[in-house]
């Protein structure tokens, strides 16, 4: 049996699979090495059937993780899985890469995440490489569901001009200023937190505030995350990821003012990185 993760910072989806049939799938909550330890990454994963009980008969674990970018964080994930797959080959690797496998399935081109957050790296058909840094939901994560929360966010507390539906959508969610600060910056999670606003903003997807507002945030990841890449034009842009998948319509509109040709547009890659893995089984 092979196990197959893609996590991001919200929610880990996984698939377990014995030749081509599928096991079972579960989620569970989001593991990034950035903000979740070894203890809170175990306890998680003890507390799946699924996982444990099948354990023993699984011989390779593959995980695409938001915030796995280094050996160092890595090996924080790879720790907490070995307390339950203990006699198991584990990967664990970025989730761009998870992205690229999914939705290039093996053909050269930029591969995105637009969900939490948001990234982009370019796939050659065997490896990826970053042109520039993902830095995460404070100072980047254009187009991410925590970009259009922050904004939205800023425009309720400040009182600034939005649908009157929205903002009382806001108000009778009873959201205020107190819950709203003591949620981003008493609590964990607060990328988590704040991107969750996109359920809300996505009932009022038809007016022309939210229309702008998509707008603006997709140009901005397309020119800081796509176009940086020299070949952007040349190669499609897959996506993966809920904001990419529900928004692709002006996803598309943005790329096509900048000459960019957008390939697939998933909304869980897990789907995609089983495929990628059946046709690319590990030998030996």
């Amino acid at each position: 049996m092979i196990l197959i993760a893609d996590s991001g910072s919200t929610k880990c989806d996984w698939k377990l699979m014995e030749g081509q049939t599928e096991v079972g799938a579960v989620s569970t909550m989001g593991f990034n090495p950035f903000f979740h330890g070894e203890s809170i990454i175990s306890a998680t994963l003890k507390a799946q059937r699924l996982l444990t009980e099948n354990a023993d008969q699984i011989t390779d674990v593959f995980i695409y993780s938001a915030g796995c970018s280094s050996p160092e964080l890595n090996k924080v994930v790879e720790k907490a899985l070995r307390t339950v797959f203990t006699k198991a080959n584990i990967l664990v690797d970025h989730d761009v890469l998870g992205a690229a496998l999914a939705a290039c399935q093996g053909e050269e081109g930029v591969a995105c995440i637009l969900g939490t957050g948001s990234n982009s790296c370019y796939y050659n058909g065997e490896t990826v490489y970053e042109e520039i840094p993902s830095i995460a939901y404070i100072l980047g994560d254009e187009g991410s569901g925590s970009w259009y929360g922050k904004q939205v966010l800023r425009d309720y507390l400040y009182k600034l001009e939005m649908p009157e539906g929205l903002r009382q959508k806001l108000v009778d969610q009873g959201h205020t200023k107190d819950s709203i600060l003591d949620n981003i910056y008493m609590q964990e999670h607060a990328n988590v937190y704040i991107a969750s606003f996109m359920k809300t903003i996505s009932e009022f997807r038809d007016t022309d505030y939210v229309k702008d507002m998509v707008h603006e945030g997709m140009r901005a990841f397309l020119v800081r995350h796509v176009c940086c890449f020299e070949k952007h034009k040349e190669v499609p842009a897959n996506f993966v990821g809920s904001i990419a998948y529900y928004f692709q319509d002006i996803l598309k509109e943005e790329a096509e003012k900048l000459g960019i040709t957008i390939g697939s547009v998933i909304k869980k890659p897990i789907d995609g990185l089983v495929e990628y893995h059946l046709k690319n089984p590990v030998k030996g």
